[in-house]
């Protein structure tokens, strides 16, 4: 049977598949749309069990926050090439998928990719995707954040981002801003001493006291300075001891009290693409 042009069109803007795909499923299909849509997934399906042993470390990595301000959303869009990561459907696509992921806040990846997007699960859609980009996809992360205000950060050519919580609302948002920022920069393995993993603490003071050694201090004094070496990672790796990037001479935890007393970091989500 005869495709017609507006057929072609009407198939690409339901599947956002390219208007070469949407003419063959089309013509498969007879023209039956539902079908034609079945053949476009199926396609995505194929490529996607064909390259499931590739690596996707290219993508966009996308946060926003609620008009409220008070809950966020991370998500990172992954692929193949940096070719395909930049292509404007895709970056569309990421944002689209961290709208779902905001307006409903799942417990965890899982349930995002079971959520219902555009009359398929995000899973299956993402899967469908690969169909028109020919290249691996998948939602590699997920994480959300709530809290009495949440600040976002997304780093030139979405390759990171951040979301950071606030016990407060109603200071200058630029201060979110800025340590939003900080975390991408400086990529704090917490946000206090309070809150570093035990197996890291232990391996900073596994490694301080080799490094003691090596440099021929005494044994007993080992202890010691493996405990001041670990205070020194506390101030350059957690978020609140470490020294703004925009003012070093005044720490994250200074510069939140300074604008309100009381005010500090109360959750931390950052993202970043595999380099």
């Amino acid at each position: 049977m005869s495709i017609q042009a507006a057929d072609v069109a009407k198939l690409r803007k339901m599947t956002g598949a390219g208007m070469m795909d949407c003419k063959k499923a089309l013509t498969e299909a007879d023209g039956d749309f539902d079908r034609a849509v079945q053949i476009i997934r199926e396609k995505g399906q194929a490529i996607a069990n064909k390259r499931a042993d590739r690596e996707a470390t290219e993508g966009a990595v996308i946060a926003k926050v609620s008009a409220d301000g008070k809950k966020g959303a991370l998500i990172a869009l992954n692929c193949e090439t940096d070719f395909v990561a930049k292509n404007d459907d895709f970056v569309a696509l990421a944002h689209k998928i961290c709208d779902l992921a905001l307006a409903n806040l799942p417990e965890n990846l899982e349930a995002l990719l079971a959520l219902n997007f555009d009359g398929t699960t995000l899973a299956e859609a993402v899967v469908a995707q690969s169909g028109i980009t020919g290249e691996k996809m998948e939602v590699a992360f997920y994480a959300k954040a709530e809290a009495e205000y949440v600040a976002s950060y997304i780093h030139m050519g979405n390759k990171l981002a951040t979301l950071i919580g606030f016990n407060q609302a109603g200071f200058d948002a630029q201060i979110g801003r800025d340590v939003a920022m900080q975390a991408a920069a400086m990529a704090p393995v917490s946000i206090s001493e309070n809150d570093v993993p035990a197996a890291v603490i232990e391996e900073e003071l596994k490694i301080a006291k080799e490094k003691a050694r090596l440099e021929g201090k005494a044994e007993e004094m080992l202890d010691k300075i493996a405990q001041g070496r670990l205070q020194k990672f506390f101030k350059e790796s957690t978020l609140l001891n470490q020294a703004s990037v925009k003012d070093n001479k005044n720490t994250i935890a200074q510069i939140l009290s300074g604008a309100s007393k009381g005010l500090t970091v109360v959750a931390m989500e950052r993202y970043a693409l595999k380099s």
